[in-house]
């Protein structure tokens, strides 16, 4: 406080201030993150909010040592908000009460074919998966896979092996029918394998490839959110759908809750695995893992588990998820 011309003046101390500036960052977050301004840097930025959610407890200390109330109670605010934001999605949901066939589903992004097939081909055989979705499907890798016996295993296919990064592909146990290739427009030109698969006893499930463009730069973003909004949306009143892939994106971006928000469950958040990294730094890179790889289905179908695999040479981890389909008579 001053005095000036014979009266107080409340000024800010430089501790208030310096308070305010480290509250502030995290309360700017929580609003960007929950108003969804996937935008620029921040497309990039909002991947890592479980880590911001985890450092929000330091300015709430801070403030608290300080004894500086508005900042306490703003810091307290942004902690508690970001922790609802992220808690759920270490916390298992309920899930749906049906009785039909189980299903292991499989999504693997190859690395432009730099991926060890070999450990894809045993994740296969060993946890008996039902249905493998690829991205950056090569030519070399998908003979690499056959002749390793993937071929024998999933005999039923959907494949648009590229050389680089744009390949995709369906590999499935049970016949496939209205199969076909999506192209997207963001630069790499990532392409969607998808198919209806017939399981016996459920009905008709129609499974996709995600792969979106990724926000490598600002001037991606665009097919970015793009990408995303084009993806199939689900069918809550037809029929069922399973979405799995490289989305390029969190549960943090508002594109990916758009597309979940039309009837889909994030496999890995309905069991409580979905702070479980999928991307990063396999590579080397000193970025902390984030979840990018993710596999969306019907909320009509139970998921039972889902786990995630290492996958040498590529600097995406494999995801694979245990489903629990309706009856067909219960369609």
């Amino acid at each position: 406080m001053e005095i000036t011309n014979g009266r107080r003046v409340c000024r800010p101390s430089s501790i208030s201030l310096l308070c305010w500036l480290v509250v502030a960052p995290g309360a700017g977050w929580v609003l960007a993150r929950s108003f969804g301004l996937d935008q620029g840097p921040l497309v990039q930025a909002l991947a890592f909010t479980p880590y911001v959610t985890l450092g929000s407890l330091a300015p709430l200390v801070l403030a608290l040592a300080l004894h500086r109330r508005a900042p306490t109670f703003v810091a307290a605010l942004t902690a508690l908000a970001l922790v609802a934001l992220v808690a759920p999605r270490a916390l298992p949901a309920p899930q749906p009460d049906v009785a039909g066939p189980t299903v292991r589903v499989l999504t693997a992004n190859l690395l432009a074919g730099a991926a060890d097939p070999a450990a894809v081909l045993e994740l296969v055989r060993s946890r008996q998966v039902d249905l493998l979705l690829v991205q950056e499907l090569t030519p070399a890798v998908e003979a690499e896979l056959d002749r390793l016996g993937l071929d024998r295993l999933l005999a039923h296919r959907q494949l648009n092996p590229v050389v680089g990064t744009p390949g995709s592909g369906l590999y499935a146990r049970h016949p496939l029918s209205d199969g076909g290739i999506r192209q997207l427009r963001g630069a790499w030109g990532f392409t969607q394998a998808y198919a209806t698969v017939a399981v016996p006893g459920a009905p008709p499930v129609r499974v996709e490839s995600a792969h979106p463009a990724a926000p490598y730069a600002i001037d991606q973003v665009d097919a970015w959110q793009a990408d995303l909004a084009a993806q199939p949306t689900a069918t809550p009143d037809g029929p069922l759908s399973v979405l799995a892939g490289d989305f390029n994106a969190t549960l943090d971006h508002g594109p990916l809750r758009t597309l979940i928000d039309t009837g889909y469950v994030d496999a890995a958040a309905s069991v409580g695995a979905g702070l479980t990294g999928t991307w990063g730094p396999y590579d080397g890179d000193l970025i902390p893992p984030v979840v990018i790889d993710h596999v969306l289905v019907d909320r009509r179908i139970a998921v039972r588990d889902l786990t995630v695999h290492p996958l040498p040479g590529s600097d995406h981890r494999m995801v694979l998820a245990e489903l629990r389909l309706p009856t067909a008579e219960g369609r």
